[in-house]
């Protein structure tokens, strides 16, 4: 009897969700959620009544040895040794020397990279850019399509274009002008006209596309130069505080103390 009471199909009962109006607080509380919380709020009232007791019941005239080589720090929480071995001053030095050899290197990288870019980006003085020159024949090269209008002009045009060289087109001439400027393909004087105005149509998105894509990629250019930049800076201030600490660590140039008092090496009168 009991098998056949499980093989008949029972209402699936569904959690009451969070209403509308209360959504800002999240997903709605369930029992099992309060008894957590009210578990781990009683814990807490539990240990903060326990410590008020051991407070009201301490003796201030307590003490122990090892009271004399232990420390508090910022309002009474005491400072215990992690069991960490001191490492001697040269060998601190040398630790700092390591670092500062491979700041210097992540430096230099980043300085290269950040040249490179300069190369190909240039900023004018209100702070907007424009890229001058793309380098490489990969992906992203310069192009210009220039129409013509017969196989003899396009020979022509094929030929100045080899013995004027092969460098590449700026991202200026070919993303820039508007749509006026645009030029589209003559249509033989066969052609429809609807062909004509499709043509142009298509050169004018074409057209606006590629200025989209250009703006795309100055914007790209210019964040990444910034924050070339910025890690550039950051890089070096980094390697000129570890010269420093290694000039203090060999008492080499002056500083000041943890207590704010200023100290300099003593030179030799001349």
């Amino acid at each position: 009897m009991s098998s056949m009471r499980n093989a008949v199909q029972r209402r699936n009962h569904k959690e009451r969700a969070q209403p509308l109006e209360r959504s800002k607080w999240g997903v709605l509380e369930k029992h099992k959620d309060y008894s957590l919380r009210a578990k781990d709020y009683n814990a807490k009232k539990a240990r903060l009544k326990a410590l008020r007791h051991k407070a009201a019941e301490r003796n201030p005239d307590e003490f122990h040895f090892a009271m004399m080589s232990s420390s508090t720090h910022d309002g009474g929480r005491r400072v215990a040794d992690r069991g960490n071995k001191a490492l001697s001053t040269e060998v601190v030095k040398l630790l700092k020397t390591q670092d500062a050899a491979y700041l210097r290197t992540v430096a230099q990288t980043t300085r290269r990279a950040r040249e490179r870019l300069e190369e190909e980006f240039v900023l004018t003085g209100e702070g907007e850019g424009r890229a001058v020159r793309v380098l490489g024949k990969g992906e992203g090269a310069g192009r210009k399509v220039v129409w013509v209008g017969s196989r003899e002009e396009q020979k022509r045009w094929g030929e100045e274009t080899v013995e004027g060289g092969t460098e590449e087109v700026a991202t200026e001439e070919r993303a820039g002008g508007d749509e006026e400027d645009i030029e589209v393909p003559s249509p033989s004087k066969q052609a429809p006209r609807k062909a004509l105005i499709e043509a142009q149509k298509s050169a004018l998105r074409a057209g606006r596309a590629l200025r989209k894509q250009h703006k795309r990629e100055q914007d790209a250019r210019r964040s990444k130069l910034e924050a070339l930049k910025i890690r550039e800076k950051d890089l070096m201030a980094a390697e000129h505080e570890l010269d420093m600490q290694r000039a203090k660590m060999g008492s080499s140039v002056g500083g000041v103390t943890k207590a704010g008092l200023k100290w300099k090496v003593r030179e030799r009168k001349r």
